[in-house]
């Protein structure tokens, strides 16, 4: 830009008017602006309003690169401007912006005819927010080791998972479709009918989407939901009979995905 963006008077222009004559362009311009130059600032408004989208929806573009391939640039960057406008950043961190975006996704009449779109926008918000988790160390081999050596009251062991677990059940065979679109050949046809889960954590500084037992994601879920490990496993059970426990803890064992394990009044780790 070769001028400043417009500024308010004083504050003859109030910040909310102004952000959301920032977003939406049918608002009138607020009262007050004025441009170090002297320029029209209505056309300068227009320039910093198209600049601030332009910037959000690129942000968006670099969180669901996999949406954006599946519908075209054209398409998202379209479906993009509405949700920058319908729902504004409410953080200054762009990297968490658009974790909204999969319910708009779902809602919106256009991508209807790819009713797995909504679901692979959640895989991709889920691996962002797990890039900018919290750091933890997994627990110690000797924790784990005293831990499943607890006899009797090892249904009472409380398990803390690493803060960037998430998880994923969809109808639709999203982690397939999203690893297909990882790979530098050319993607091969993918049955998306079929249901697929996953677990999505980072280890070390990658991370991991693992295709997982919808079993495993039902006790990751009552984990993260407070319950101990006998009531999780009893609830994974209830939702998929072939839920098993010894592979799911050997799953999340392997990659680190837990931080802690403890026993009531007694920290194990």
């Amino acid at each position: 830009m070769t001028s400043a963006a417009p500024c308010s008077d004083g504050h003859a222009a109030d910040q909310t008017d102004f952000a959301a004559a920032l977003l939406n362009p049918q608002s009138a311009m607020p009262p007050g602006l004025r441009t170090w130059n002297g320029s029209d600032p209505q056309a300068r408004l227009a320039v910093y309003r198209n600049n601030v989208v332009s910037a959000l929806v690129d942000a968006l573009a670099d969180t669901f690169p996999v949406v954006q391939h599946l519908v075209g640039e054209e398409f998202f960057r379209a479906m993009a401007v509405l949700f920058v406008r319908q729902a504004p950043p409410r953080s200054r961190v762009l990297a968490h912006y658009g974790q909204d975006l999969p319910g708009f996704i779902a809602q919106f009449g256009p991508a209807q005819g790819l009713p797995y779109l909504a679901d692979v926008a959640r895989l991709e918000a889920a691996r962002v927010m797990a890039y900018h988790a919290a750091d933890a160390a997994p627990v110690p081999d000797e924790v784990v080791r005293l831990a499943l050596s607890s006899g009797e009251r090892m249904g009472e062991l409380q398990l803390v998972l690493h803060p960037s677990v998430a998880t994923l059940a969809s109808p639709f065979a999203v982690v397939t479709l999203w690893a297909a679109h990882q790979a530098e050949a050319d993607i091969a046809p993918v049955e998306i009918d079929q249901p697929e889960c996953a677990l999505v954590l980072r280890a070390g500084l990658d991370v991991l989407v693992l295709p997982a037992a919808a079993g495993a994601v039902a006790f990751v879920r009552a984990i993260q939901a407070a319950h101990n490990l006998g009531e999780a496993a009893a609830l994974a059970l209830a939702d998929a009979r072939e839920f098993d426990l010894t592979a799911t803890l050997s799953q999340l064992l392997a990659h680190g995905a837990l931080a802690a394990l403890q026993l009531p009044g007694r920290l194990s780790s």
